[in-house]
């Protein structure tokens, strides 16, 4: 892991290019590029070869009028928590703007931190950057690097800049191979607490809380360490999206990109969390975003916030039929599982990032639903259940022929993945492979897992004679699916 005094800040005003300059340096698109000033709102971080850690920042001097005061001062505060924990600092400008008056203050500021300065004047590629570039030495910070984001122009410059600015890296030695972190993604619609639930987690407000909806555009990942009560250390990778619009709310090519880095992060994650208002409760777009998680087949849990509102309102207001908050609570959970019938039983928490109750809750779930879900499910087991599971239910027949199992096998996990051997895989409809997944789930604990089932089914020519699979019988059923396989070998 990187130490954290080799960290560097890209910081400057808005639209000179930081982001760009950050997907360069990074070596892949991490940061959403856009030429609409203020896009980057949020504190991104990413490793640069192992070398040092690289921090993107939202515009500073950004005008009241470009986005609502509550983002522009919360962009401020992003950028002071940058720049005080990056031990360089790379001030970006614009040299087709050429040097500005907002230049000229940042400078003043910069100098009092005391810190390493790192001056680049980006878009040097027009003739006009060039023709301006001799006015930045007025800032006093040395030679400006004139550098190309967009092209790449003079970047491994930089680059080599940059590290001549920090100490000599030694890369730590481990003496075991590095625990792996579980990578964690907090997801839901805008404004329904995800980057407060993040600040939470972090300790620190390293992600922009606004009440305007939509204020997180990039999906941001962090380091996060966690030691538990009983003194157990749990690392995760801790990832807050942008709130994803339904597509017929998509108000530009922003909100476009923001949703695709958004599914980006779930396909990466390990553990999404589904975070809902507890005020509004689920809606179709919730339901949307859930499908959304269980396509990529990632672990799942709900996470309800804004609990601490729901529990005022029903103390002032009590709900008729529900004495007690638990009983309220339960019902609560209840009327969320309905709606989310479709989902792996995944866990529901009830928390709330205004006031830190039950935040926790959010990395043990995370610990939990990863473990289960890379358990290795064992053979005979797994084939009585299933057995046990058509006894009692019977598949319907579909063309005079019944949807038959021989033998099946967990063959992957992170989705739970079970190869069954059967007749025919058309004959399997969607309502008892649920059926078959829920007994499952159920039988091995594998709560907030999605399983998938991959049907292999028998050729058309092939022998009709076999027996299907029945409990303790998934030994003999395995002998007569491999004693048919090398016939068919040896007739062809």
């Amino acid at each position: 892991m990187i130490p954290p005094e080799r960290t560097v800040a890209i910081v400057g005003r808005p639209n000179v290019g930081k982001s760009r300059l950050f997907n360069r340096l990074v070596g892949k698109r991490m940061a959403i590029v856009h030429d609409m000033p203020g896009v980057t709102r949020d504190l991104a971080s990413a490793e640069v070869e192992d070398n040092y850690n690289l921090l993107d920042t939202g515009g500073i001097g950004m005008k009241p009028e470009m986005t609502p005061q509550m983002i522009h001062d919360a962009t401020e505060e992003q950028v002071d928590f940058a720049v005080q924990a990056a031990s360089v600092i790379v001030f970006v400008t614009d040299g087709i703007e050429g040097l500005t008056v907002i230049d000229e203050e940042l400078a003043k500021q910069f100098r009092r931190y005391g810190k390493p300065v790192v001056l680049v004047v980006n878009k040097i590629d027009k003739q006009s950057a060039v023709r301006n570039l001799d006015d930045f030495f007025k800032l006093g910070l040395g030679d400006p690097q004139a550098i190309s984001a967009e092209h790449g122009d003079g970047v491994d410059v930089l680059h080599e800049v940059i590290v001549s600015q920090m100490p000599p890296y030694k890369p730590p030695f481990y003496s075991k191979k590095e625990e792996r972190r579980i990578r964690i993604c907090l997801c839901g619609r805008p404004n329904v607490g995800k980057s407060s639930l993040g600040n939470r987690l972090l300790k620190a407000p390293r992600l922009i809380v606004s009440e305007v909806a939509g204020t997180t555009r990039d999906a941001i990942e962090t380091d996060l360490d966690y030691t538990d009560s009983d003194g157990t250390e749990l690392k995760f990778r801790l990832m807050d999206t942008a709130g994803v619009k339904p597509r017929r709310k998509l108000g530009s090519s922003l909100d476009y990109f923001s949703g695709l880095r958004t599914s980006g992060a779930i396909e990466r994650t390990d553990i999404a969390f589904l975070v809902l208002d507890a005020m509004t409760g689920v809606t179709k777009h919730d339901k949307t975003l859930a499908g959304e998680v269980l396509k990529f087949g990632k672990g799942l849990v709900i996470v309800v916030n804004k609990w601490d509102l729901a529990l005022e309102q029903f103390r002032e207001q009590p709900v008729r039929g529900y004495e007690t908050e638990k009983e309220f609570r339960e019902a609560f959970a209840e009327a969320v599982d309905k709606e989310l019938f479709f989902l792996p039983k995944s866990p529901i928490l009830f928390v709330s990032a205004v006031s830190g109750f039950k935040v926790e809750s959010i990395l043990k779930a995370a610990r939990t639903v990863d473990v289960t879900s890379g358990l290795q499910l064992p053979t005979g087991a797994l084939n009585k259940t299933l057995s046990k599971l058509m006894d009692k239910q019977a598949p319907r027949i579909v063309g005079k022929k019944r949807f038959k199992v021989y033998y099946s096998v967990h063959v992957s996990s992170r989705p739970i993945t079970i190869r069954m051997f059967c007749n025919r895989e058309e004959q399997l409809d969607d309502r008892y492979r649920r059926y078959l997944e829920t007994g499952l789930r159920e039988a091995f604990q594998l709560e907030g897992c999605p399983i998938r089932l991959d049907l292999v089914g028998k050729p058309q020519d092939s022998n009709p004679y076999h027996t299907p699979l029945a409990p303790g019988k998934d030994r003999k059923a395995k002998n007569t699916l491999d004693k048919h396989s090398r016939g068919k070998k040896r007739s062809t």
